[in-house]
């Protein structure tokens, strides 16, 4: 059996991101986190679907020092307990580091396809971000741009542009 996959950025398609002068941050704490609408819901029906669900997350603030890397975890784990999400893969680093995880590269969604033993061509990369669209592309997914036109750079390429997780579903049901 094939095992099918959507994979989900964090901030801005999970819970909202902070946006401060057109881009997009995530959650400074606990505090800050608010899981966006309809977000339950979409993700119970891909999980009934039989998807398995992963996000994948740059965290780079951990690597510049302005975020603690216990922070992000708290914020991960609460999402957890509330979502029925199968595994959360962050990386760390920032651009700089040159490291094969941070997107725009694929490296986290092809080592969690390894583990979970997904067929990449049969799953999906949902991001806010034109590095998630470029990863997902890299790795050879379909893509979900969830387009909240940000004041940066736009993705060159995606299979399907909604403004939430929710109005999503249908594609990535089709």
């Amino acid at each position: 059996m094939t095992r099918r996959a959507v994979f989900l950025d964090r901030d801005g398609v999970i819970n909202k991101a902070i946006v401060r002068e057109g881009k997009p941050y995530p959650p400074a704490d606990l505090a800050d986190l608010e899981i966006l609408p309809g977000v339950p819901e979409a993700l119970a029906r891909l999980k009934a679907a039989g998807f398995i669900l992963v996000v994948v997350s740059n965290q780079p603030d951990v690597a510049r020092g302005t975020v603690r890397r216990e922070t992000v975890e708290s914020i991960n784990a609460a999402l957890g307990e509330r979502l029925p999400i199968d595994e959360f893969v962050m990386c760390y680093h920032d651009s700089a580091d040159h490291c094969p995880c941070r997107k725009p590269k694929p490296g986290m969604l092809l080592d969690a396809a390894a583990r979970h033993g997904i067929d990449l061509a049969s799953s999906f990369m949902v991001g806010d971000r034109w590095r998630d669209v470029a990863a997902g592309h890299s790795a050879g997914c379909r893509t979900v741009f969830l387009d909240y036109r940000y004041a940066e750079q736009q993705p060159a390429q995606v299979d399907c542009r909604v403004v939430s997780l929710l109005d999503a579903v249908p594609y990535l049901l089709s």
